[in-house]
C-alpha cells in the first residue's frame, strides 16, 4: 500500500465552514492511498478525504467536495487507472461535500444522490453544486460495476439530508462522511446533528460488512489516515457521545445550573483530541440544550 506524500502541512487548514478544525501537522497535504485491491483513499489537501474504486468497467467515486478537489481527485485516477469514471458519489446535502459534482459529470460520470440530498440541491443549490444524475429512494440502492456490488445505505436523519454510507462488501471497505471523525471531538456545536439518531446510526454502521473505512474527515495520524478508519474508530465515536451525555446528566444530577454545565464538563479521556478545549463547550451546550428543552430520548445509564 504505497502512500504518495505531495507535501505536508505547515499550517492549519481552512475550508468552508471550517468544518475540518485544528487539523494535525504531520496530516499529508495530498494523497492517493490503495487501502485494498482496487480501492483507493484520496486526499485533497483541504482536510476532506474521499475515495474510489478501479473495476474492470469503469471507476466509482465518493465524495466530490468542490471542483479544485474534484479535479485533483480525476488526475489521481487518471495516475491509476485509465478506465471511465461512470459514477460519482454525494454522501448528504451539505455544499462542503456535495459541490464539485459538475467537474465529474463534465469528464462523462453520472453524479448520484439520495433523494432528499438531490431534491435540497435542486432548491438550495450552492456556488459549485450540480443537479444529480442519479437519484434513489428508501433505505437502500446498490450498483454493480466490475462484479463488484457498491451498497448504499440510508440510515435516517442523523446528520444532513439523505446521508448515505456507502459499502463494498467484496472488498471490506465503506466510505463514510462526517458521521465518524476519528480522534476529534464533535465539530463546533455539532450543526444539523440529530444527536439521538447519530448514535443509533453508528450502532448500525457496527453492523455493516466491512473492516475498514474512508471517513471523510479524520485526526489519524499521516501514517494512519490513508489507510483508512475501522470499527474501532466508529465505536469510539458513539462512546464519546454516550460519555458526553453522562457527565451532562451528572452535573444536573449535582445541581448544577444550566448555563454553568458546558464550562463544568470535562471528560479528560478525550484530552487529546483535537479541538477539545475549543470544542467540548460548544458540544456540552449542544448536548445540554438538547436535555433540558426537552423531550429528550435518551436516559442515563445506570
Amino acid at each position: 500500500m504505497k502512500l504518495t506524500n505531495l507535501r505536508s502541512f505547515a499550517a492549519t487548514a481552512v475550508v468552508a465552514f471550517g468544518v475540518t478544525g485544528p487539523l494535525q501537522a504531520d496530516m499529508p497535504l495530498s494523497y492517493t492511498n490503495e487501502i485494498a485491491p482496487g480501492v483507493y483513499s484520496f486526499g485533497g489537501g483541504n482536510g476532506y478525504h474521499s475515495m474510489f474504486l478501479v473495476t474492470d468497467e469503469g471507476v466509482v467515486a465518493f465524495e466530490t467536495v468542490n471542483s479544485t478537489h474534484s479535479e485533483k481527485m480525476i488526475e489521481a485516477i487518471s495516475g491509476v487507472t485509465d478506465q471511465p469514471i461512470e459514477f460519482a458519489m454525494h454522501s448528504h446535502n451539505h455544499w462542503d461535500h456535495a459541490s464539485g459534482g459538475g467537474v465529474f459529470q463534465a469528464a462523462g460520470a453520472e453524479t448520484v444522490a439520495h433523494t432528499l440530498a438531490a431534491q435540497y440541491l435542486a432548491a438550495v443549490p450552492g456556488q459549485d453544486t450540480s443537479v444529480p444524475d442519479i437519484v434513489w429512494d428508501g433505505n437502500r440502492h446498490d450498483i454493480e460495476i466490475g462484479g463488484v456490488t457498491v451498497q448504499l445505505h440510508y440510515l435516517g436523519l442523523n446528520h444532513g439530508l439523505g446521508m448515505t454510507v456507502f459499502v463494498i462488501p467484496e472488498k471490506r471497505v465503506a466510505y463514510i462522511a462526517d458521521l465518524v471523525t476519528p480522534n476529534r471531538v464533535g465539530f463546533n456545536i455539532m450543526p444539523d446533528f440529530n444527536i439521538g439518531e447519530w448514535e443509533r446510526t453508528l450502532g448500525e454502521i457496527l453492523e455493516l460488512d466491512f473492516d475498514v473505512a474512508v471517513c471523510s474527515h479524520t485526526e489519524l495520524s499521516a501514517e494512519e489516515a490513508p489507510n483508512g478508519c475501522t470499527k474501532t474508530h466508529v465505536e469510539e465515536e458513539r462512546q464519546f457521545i454516550v460519555d458526553l451525555r453522562g457527565a451532562i446528566f451528572a452535573e444536573f444530577q449535582k445541581g448544577t445550573p444550566a448555563n454553568e454545565i458546558p464550562t463544568r464538563v470535562a471528560l479528560p479521556q478525550y484530552a487529546e483530541w483535537v479541538g477539545y478545549d475549543e470544542w467540548l463547550p460548544m458540544n456540552a451546550w449542544r448536548v445540554m440544550l438538547d436535555i433540558w428543552m426537552g423531550p429528550y430520548p435518551w436516559v442515563p445509564e445506570g
